[in-house]
């Protein structure tokens, strides 16, 4: 979720070092605002022609995480914080200002510092160079509306296995650029194709347009993978917090539609449910960079009536059935609201026979996936994703 002050289910994560000066954001997260392509809808950037920008943060750069360290004591709402994640934390809380994204306009909320904003800020303080990309990008038009930006392995030959990725956001903010270091650190380290998706966003399309995108972008991957120099027979989805919502439900559609069953299925602190009022909910109402109250605030947008929060797309964890979906991976973050549907989510896939490798990572918050760069967490749970998908996608 690209967001001002707090970027909760879209916290962009400086994931691996975002070619920022390729995509024109700064390392200077206060010059940056990450919603460049005007709303998850837009083209994509000029990146997409060139994606060998030097991506270091400074010719000196070499540091390491262990050298990150935060400026004051660790939060009430998280006293097990990991170091990088509080600097991070603090760094965006400085960018964002004291106003709670929630009490903002939507338009504000989108142009306002994300989490990878923050993380790039940060890598600059404690000059920290992450390696030069290794992807080729290019723009698709997959339907009037819905775009994506497809990110190849330099050199591929194919046919490749392909991931579709969902980003993050609420189903309101951010956009490809706020979670491209996600997609390519998940896409090096796995060797596939991904398909980062641009669909609708709310409160200018409400629910179910986000699902129904995704839908037809899956669809449009089985369709066209050979024209990417991909393999239409090996496809996962993925996704982070809105984004993992949105794979999952593609899952379903695609069983209750008669479609190819992905693969696998990434979800990453995925928004699984409708209860505000779970255990982690309560524990963390106050976290950053997703908190309760801005959690309510995006489903104020894109749900048309609190009925829609019913329904089993959004409330993943009250599905009536989860037999025949994809294995899954799901990762969760130990200090986020988030937490405990995502858990519950990944116990009742398992109950259903499906499949499913869980893993919690203690002391990190919401959107800290993709910042692999900075914080050793992140690291592990990037190459967790992209071994799973790696084993899942493997020719047969």
């Amino acid at each position: 979720m690209n967001s001002p002050h707090s970027q909760s289910a879209v916290l962009p994560s400086l994931r691996w070092a975002v070619p920022a000066l390729a995509l024109g954001l700064s390392l200077t997260a206060c010059n940056s605002p990450q919603n460049s392509e005007s709303g998850a809808a837009a083209s994509t950037s000029s990146a997409d022609a060139t994606t060998t920008a030097d991506t270091s943060a400074s010719s000196t750069a070499t540091n390491t995480p262990d050298a990150i360290k935060p400026a004051g004591p660790a939060p009430a709402w998280a006293p097990n914080i990991g170091p990088q994640m509080q600097t991070v934390v603090e760094k965006l809380e400085k960018l964002q200002g004291p106003t709670p994204p929630e009490k903002l306009p939507v338009a504000e909320v989108r142009k306002a510092p994300s989490a990878a904003d923050a993380a790039m800020a940060v890598m600059s303080d404690f000059h920290v160079q992450a390696p030069p990309s290794k992807l080729d990008t290019m723009s698709k038009v997959m339907a009037p509306g819905l775009k994506a930006r497809i990110y190849t392995p330099q050199g591929a030959t194919g046919p490749l296995p392909v991931v579709v990725y969902y980003h993050g956001g609420g189903w309101v903010i951010a956009n490809l650029n706020t979670y491209d270091s996600s997609v390519r650190a998940l896409a090096e380290k796995s060797g596939a194709i991904f398909v980062s998706v641009a669909y609708r966003q709310a409160p200018e399309h409400k629910f179910p347009t986000a699902h129904n995108d995704a839908f037809t972008a899956y669809q449009w991957v089985l369709k066209n993978a050979a024209s990417i120099k991909g393999d239409p027979k090996r496809v996962a989805v993925a996704g982070e917090s809105a984004g993992g919502n949105l794979a999952a439900a593609v899952c379903m559609m695609a069983r209750d539609k008669g479609a190819m069953q992905p693969k696998h299925q990434l979800l990453v602190y995925p928004i699984a449910g409708y209860d505000l009022n779970t255990p982690s909910y309560r524990k963390y109402a106050s976290a950053k960079p997703l908190s309760k109250p801005f959690m309510a605030w995006f489903f104020d947008k894109y749900l048309r009536t609190p009925a829609d929060g019913k329904n089993p797309l959004i409330s993943l964890v009250t599905a009536p059935n989860l037999k025949g979906l994809a294995p899954a991976t799901v990762i969760g973050a130990g200090i986020d609201p988030l937490m405990s549907e995502g858990k519950t989510y990944a116990d009742k896939l398992q109950a259903a026979g499906i499949p499913v490798k869980y893993q919690l990572y203690d002391n990190v918050t919401h959107e800290f996936f993709g910042m692999g760069a900075i914080i050793p967490e992140a690291m592990q749970a990037e190459d967790l994703a992209a071994g799973e998908l790696k084993k899942a996608l493997a020719a047969q």
